[in-house]
């Protein structure tokens, strides 16, 4: 399986699961909010899996036990996404 650095933008390439210390080559933790498919800035807590606790910081190594490795290409994290989109919405 791989999926991709939210740092970087590298593909990483995984066997069975992220540990909690595992870093990509740029240097960021890989077992993060931010790397995780249940991770959504519009969901409460940032977060799609209910049942997880709450993690303050998405780019920190964490202990969640429902992570589990996704994408987040396109997830509009970037100032220039977000201003694009904003102006999408109110395009006349």
């Amino acid at each position: 399986m791989t999926f991709h650095c939210f740092s970087c933008s590298a593909e990483v390439a995984v066997s069975d699961r992220v540990g909690r210390q595992e870093t990509c080559l740029c240097g960021a933790d890989l077992h993060v909010c931010k790397n995780c498919r249940f991770y959504d800035l519009n969901s409460y807590n940032e977060c799609r899996e209910t049942s997880a606790e709450v993690v303050r910081d998405k780019e920190s190594s964490n202990f969640c036990d429902y992570f589990e490795p996704g994408d987040q290409k396109g997830q509009g994290s970037k100032k220039e996404d977000l201003l694009a989109a904003a102006e999408a919405l109110f395009k006349k």
